[in-house]
């Protein structure tokens, strides 16, 4: 009955820039914590940007490059990317949870989005 959809993905050269959405429906989005999250192959999957209990979390390496949002009134959270580089390829997943203190805990999950950036 929960479902996070996200959308945007593709391939992209490095210096683009890509914008992520993620749909959530099944239940109302205000009272949820939301978060990005991504897993590149062979690694361990790492929060990339979230917005918690506090200001909004970015991982390092993604500041300045990355902008984390939400529409409550539509249900969507979204993710900016620009300036992309290789190392963000990687399949993007979109998560609510409860307000932990960087990130969305005990989360619902979206499928996945394969982000990747190549020349």
């Amino acid at each position: 009955q929960v479902q996070l959809v996200e959308s945007g993905g593709g391939l992209v050269q490095p210096g683009g820039s890509l914008n992520l959405s993620c749909v959530v429906s099944g239940r109302t989005l205000d009272y949820y914590a939301v978060g990005w999250f991504r897993q590149a192959a062979g690694k361990e999957r790492e929060g990339v940007s979230c917005i918690s209990s506090g200001d909004p979390y970015y991982l390092d390496s993604v500041k300045g490059r990355f902008t984390v949002s939400r529409d409550n009134d539509k249900n969507t959270v979204f993710l900016q990317m620009t300036n992309l580089k290789p190392e963000d390829t990687a399949v993007y997943y979109c998560a609510i949870g409860h307000w932990g203190v960087t990130c969305p805990t005990n989360n619902y999950w979206g499928q996945g989005t394969q982000v990747t950036v190549s020349s």
